[in-house]
């Protein structure tokens, strides 16, 4: 997972015309990138926004601070001089009574976006996900990105969505071993 992530910056380049890499790593939250992450995730999301604060802003803040909260799940992109320009986490979720994680919000600066930084983020956290055994992680976003992956639709392994109106960009990516049943994300999702 880590080679895929390191893949996916060299081959996007550097975004500069140059065709070289600019230096990114990927790396677990710490206390001092709070602040930092929350601009990321407020400048990635605001178009979405309508002009307000994002929602995403507010959830990264909520599940921090929830007994969901997975640290070594919470994970930065940084620039040269340590900058943070992304940011993905899972947190716990279930599949009926079985642990699984949900994956999201992924945030990167638009700055930075289509350059590598995203797939390098996601390919982090789902290698940390393997290595800790997670059986499956599940995320509601675009099948087109997700897709690229390992994510395929959720109804496929048997996993429901809590809101049936989501079923179409419902996904999932089986890790350790597949589960089935009604999915439950952290309460902070539930609460947007």
């Amino acid at each position: 997972m880590l080679i895929d992530a390191l893949e996916a910056l060299e081959k996007d380049g550097g975004g500069d015309g140059s065709g070289r890499a600019e230096p990114v790593i990927v790396r677990r939250e710490r206390q001092q990138d709070v602040v930092a992450i929350a601009a990321v995730t407020r400048a990635a999301f605001l178009p979405s926004a309508g002009g307000g604060e994002p929602v995403e802003v507010g959830l990264v803040e909520a599940l921090r601070s929830s007994d969901a909260w997975l640290p070594a799940l919470s994970l930065v992109a940084v620039a040269e001089g340590d900058e943070v320009i992304g940011h993905v986490l899972c947190t716990r979720a279930h599949v009926g009574d079985e642990p699984a994680l949900g994956l999201g919000p992924l945030s990167v600066r638009p700055d930075w976006q289509r350059r590598g930084v995203g797939s390098a983020l996601m390919h982090a956290v789902l290698g940390a996900a393997e290595a800790l055994g997670e059986p499956v992680v599940v995320l509601l976003g675009s099948p087109g990105y997700y897709g690229r992956f390992g994510f395929g639709p959720a109804a496929a392994c048997g996993i429901t969505p809590p809101v049936p109106e989501w079923r179409g960009a419902f996904q999932v990516r089986v890790l350790a071993r597949p589960l089935a049943g009604p999915f439950a994300y952290a309460r902070p999702f539930m609460e947007l």
